[in-house]
């Protein structure tokens, strides 16, 4: 039975462990809080995330990273993306030597712009034992999936995306259940662009349903959000087919329009009239595209590329402004043709 490790007892975490051990893998969850995982292992159940929802047997929790990560043939990391340097430097030197790292996370972190994979292959190649050959075993799952539904077991399709085809193929086979699909890419780069900017995008269609705009503006948000999206992929060598799959379009669709959207709900919250710390303090998950925004945007604009809509969303979420003000900033904006 192939042994996985994942790291992080949120909901999204918590609800991909039911995936893997529905596919028949047996998971250790490590959690950092003992109370949380003395409840997982009596009751099978994740009250805090994921409650009503029962896990399957073969998933069990530690408190002790060593223990969850022993013996494991695939590594999950289901932190905050904001969080994932400092906790992996902490777990690199207790990994196995040949694990395969998948990356949950949608995020650019800050300060550095570094997408999830490429702060995992730092610091493994500095802090773990098995640097050797690290690109070839950091793994990315992506797309629409929300993880409610498919603790609910109701189906859904992924992206599984890595530089080695072969790698790809077994975290594939690893995580591929009756109501969960998982498709390949060795598209990297462009299944993660996908995956962050669209919780950036998230936030503007929320702070646009907050504000009580028609669907003419969100599915505008929607298209330009993603146009903004591509044109960053291009300049940092992604294949531009990405954005129309899965990881692309897909996974911005469900972002955008489901209510069970952590990013698409906190938008609405701000486009409520809430101000950015009352919208904090009822959030009880993180919202990535929070922080990711101004990650996004530092990168875009390292590269110099266009992006209005990702620069309206963090002059209100960071900036203070008025959503309303901001709204007749970016359709003031001269016009263009469509593939600019």
């Amino acid at each position: 039975m192939t042994r996985c490790a994942v790291f992080g007892t949120g909901s999204w975490g918590t609800a991909f462990s039911m995936v893997l051990a529905d596919a028949g893998c047996r998971v250790t969850m490590w959690g950092r809080r003992a109370a949380l995982v003395d409840t997982l292992n009596a009751t099978h159940e994740n009250p805090d995330y994921l409650p009503g929802v029962r896990l399957p047997d073969a998933v069990t929790a530690t408190a002790d990273p060593a223990e969850a990560a022993r013996d494991a043939e695939f590594t999950v990391l289901a932190v905050p993306a904001q969080t994932l340097r400092g906790n992996l430097e902490r777990w690199a030197p207790l990994l196995d030597a040949g694990t395969v790292l998948v990356s949950l996370m949608k995020g650019v972190e800050l300060g550095t712009t570094r997408r999830m994979s490429e702060v995992i292959e730092e610091v493994v190649a500095k802090e773990g034992a098995g640097a050797a050959g690290v690109r070839g075993r950091v793994a990315v799952l992506t797309g629409p999936n929300l993880a409610r539904e498919i603790a609910a077991r109701q189906p859904a399709a992924a992206v599984v995306a890595c530089a080695d085809e072969a790698v790809a193929r077994r975290l594939q086979t690893a995580c591929h259940t009756p109501y969960f699909r998982p498709y390949t890419n060795t598209d990297v780069v462009g299944c993660e662009l996908g995956g962050a900017v669209k919780n950036v995008i998230g936030l503007a269609v929320g702070i646009a349903d907050g504000m009580g705009l028609g669907d003419n503006a969100k599915a505008s948000l929607i298209t330009r959000g993603l146009a903004e999206t591509a044109r960053l992929g291009s300049v940092l060598g992604a294949d531009p087919r990405t954005f129309a799959g899965l990881a692309g379009m897909g996974d911005l669709v469900a972002t955008c329009s489901s209510p069970l959207s952590r990013n698409h709900t906190f938008g609405t919250n701000l486009g409520r009239g809430m101000t950015l710390a009352e919208t904090i303090a009822a959030t009880k998950q993180t919202a990535e595209g929070v922080k990711s925004c101004e990650s996004v945007l530092d990168l875009a604009r390292r590269h110099a590329v266009d992006m209005p809509i990702t620069e309206t969303v963090v002059s209100i979420v960071h900036d203070g402004k008025p959503p309303l003000v901001a709204l007749k900033e970016l359709m003031s904006r001269s016009a263009k043709a469509e593939g600019h």
